[in-house]
């Protein structure tokens, strides 16, 4: 039998009786580590009621209180530089990173050298999930700077022996430069910027992407790249195979990687993270089984500085099954969207991203790009939704088009729209993570 290609075979194939026995040994062990380390942790089990000794298995983390973005922010403003809910002694931090703030205040996430190595192997595991190998050449077109997904991904790549080009961003014509010098064969991009990236070699160098040698890209911190029409249009510009991975900047840099059969992200943190999936509204806890929909948590278990137990990402996903033909044997999962940009119309439930998917399904009558335009905040909406939306082609009849989109938005989706046609490239573009809610209410005096 061939040696199977996973950059942790044993780990990546572990029977899930294996894996359970793995994480609740280490889930015991966090939490006497944080209940003695960490005084955040210590009076929220208080208050809960709940003694380490409670714990005993994977079956009881239900009884752990859930931890959330809002309460590490005031963790650390409360308590500089870190937080209360740090575990680690200072001077045992060799590096800091953050979230981006697209939310609010970001916070900050130190890391040991112990959190240095768990984030590199299991990121690797992750990237080489993704298809990326030591001859490859890989271009990296996202941040360096607070990012996790920046000099971790740089660390992990090295790890695997790929050659990292760190391009980063705000550099488009150099990037194109590097492309045709060093012939690289993989980029890691967010989906927003591989597709501005093929429509800016289009008009720059007169090229079509395909001919500059990219065959494998690698994407992640927004969803975009697992929706067929998004997914369909990245790879037919660039002639490549496009995997998406996710992470969580208060968690890992990446902790999903989607493997060559494009079925899903697998799981790839066996050992370093517990994952849950809940009921957003109920908090209830969800089987990991296909079709299942929900927010993501997750509960690290071998973690120093700043451990978190039943973080809730907002991430809204949908478990797509476990096993695969290329022989990880973990479950698998596509992210709709975040659980904080869901808006409501009518009682129905709508992403922007689910938008932006029947949008582009008209391309090239469209570009595929649009933005909600929200005059209150959210998540509840007063019909119609404001969409505004790029047409493409130059010569066609608007009017009509705009019924179209209107129509294919209320059969779809279940939501009524009032839709506004702009000219292309009227809306911005993102090297980072795509913003498709315009909150207009918050640029009024």
């Amino acid at each position: 039998m061939p040696e199977l290609d996973c950059y942790s075979p044993r780990i990546e194939t572990m029977s899930a009786k294996e894996t359970r026995q793995i994480q609740e040994a280490k889930l015991l062990k966090q939490i006497r580590y944080v209940y003695d380390r960490s005084p955040f942790y210590r009076e929220k089990f208080d208050r809960a009621g709940v003694e380490p000794r409670d714990i005993r298995g994977l079956a009881d983390l239900p009884r752990i209180p859930f931890t959330t973005k809002e309460e590490l922010r005031d963790s650390q403003i409360a308590c500089p530089p870190l937080g209360r809910h740090m575990a680690a002694d200072m001077d045992d931090v060799i590096r800091i990173h953050s979230s981006t703030g697209t939310t609010g205040r970001p916070s900050y996430v130190g890391i040991t050298r112990h959190d240095h190595a768990v984030w590199t192997d299991l990121t690797a595991r992750s990237m080489y999930a993704m298809g990326v190998r030591r001859p490859d050449i890989l271009i990296h077109a996202t941040s360096l700077s607070l990012f996790v997904g920046g000099l971790p991904i740089k660390e992990a790549i090295e790890q695997i022996g790929a050659a990292f080009v760190p391009i980063g961003t705000g550099a488009s014509e150099k990037l194109v430069s590097a492309l045709q010098v060093l012939k690289a064969n993989a980029l890691h991009a967010t989906p927003s910027y591989a597709i501005y990236l093929a429509e800016y070699v289009k008009s720059r160098f007169g090229l079509h992407p395909s001919e500059l040698g990219i065959r494998k890209i690698v994407t992640g911190a927004e969803p975009g790249a697992g929706i067929p029409s998004i997914r369909q249009r990245i790879e037919s510009e660039w002639g490549a195979r496009i995997c998406e991975g996710m992470g969580n900047a208060d968690m890992a840099p990446v902790i999903f990687g989607e493997c060559h059969t494009q079925s899903g992200m697998h799981f790839c943190a066996q050992e370093y993270v517990i994952p849950e999936v809940i009921d957003p509204n109920t908090a209830e806890s969800l089987p990991l089984e296909k079709g299942v929909v929900g927010e993501l948590v997750y509960t690290s278990i071998d973690r120093e500085c700043v451990p978190l137990l039943r973080f809730r990402t907002r991430d809204r996903v949908e478990i797509c099954g476990d096993g695969c033909t290329c022989g990880r044997t973990t479950f698998r999962l596509r992210c709709i969207g975040r659980t904080d940009d869901m808006l409501i119309l009518l009682g129905v439930n709508v992403f922007p991203m689910a938008i932006k998917d029947v949008v582009s399904s008209l391309r090239p009558r469209t570009t595929g790009e649009i933005q909600v335009v929200l005059d209150k905040p959210g998540p509840k909406v007063d019909p119609p939704l404001h969409v505004v939306v790029e047409y493409g082609q130059e010569e066609q009849e608007l009017s009509q088009l705009r019924q179209e989109v209107e129509y294919l938005l209320k059969s779809r989706l279940s939501i009524p729209a009032s839709v506004e046609l702009v000219p292309p490239e009227t809306l911005p573009r993102f090297e980072m993570k795509a913003q498709l809610v315009r909150k207009r209410y918050e640029e009024r005096p």
